[in-house]
């Protein structure tokens, strides 16, 4: 855990934990929709993991201010982030947000009725098959563009600090 968080710094670190318990957070979201359609899916069962695991992070992240770091630049530090970097960071936290929306939409949907609506020509369905695909397209450019203008503000910040001294 120390190398973890001397290598992404704290808010790194926290950012990246909190996956352990967002994806089963976003599988109980999934699987309830289905739920009470097929009633194969058992969605108490994700949501008890996901409560579960919250809890563990929010102790694991509890814990992160007694971790020695060592003094050096970090990416995804804050406090270390200039205006710009933080801008385009939280940027693509929202253009991969959408990614995963659009995911977990496209794993809990039956789309046998928009294919058999699209196959019979109807404009409506296939109106919305093309907004559903340019979101997507959308979605990765975004994500695309925010991480090479947040790695360019993060290069500019590090030859920034490389010059001072």
């Amino acid at each position: 855990m120390t190398r973890l968080v001397d290598r992404y710094g704290r808010t790194g670190f926290a950012a990246l934990t909190s996956l352990m318990w967002a994806l089963p957070m976003a599988a109980w979201a999934g699987s309830s929709d289905l739920s009470p359609i097929d009633k194969t899916a058992y969605p108490w069962i994700a949501l008890g993991i996901g409560l579960v695991m919250l809890v563990l992070w929010v102790v694991l992240v509890s814990r992160l201010g007694g971790v020695k770091v060592s003094v050096r630049q970090r990416r995804f530090d804050l406090g270390q982030m200039s205006p710009s970097e933080k801008r385009w960071t939280l940027g693509l936290a929202a253009f991969a947000t959408g990614i995963i929306a659009w995911l977990n939409g496209a794993a809990t949907v039956d789309w046998g009725p928009l294919g058999s609506a699209i196959a019979a020509g109807k404009i409506g369905p296939t109106l919305f098959a093309i907004v559903l695909a340019a979101f997507l397209i959308v979605m990765v450019a975004g994500v695309v563009l925010s991480w090479r203008r947040a790695t360019a503000a993060y290069q500019t910040r590090l030859a920034s600090l490389s010059n001072v001294s």
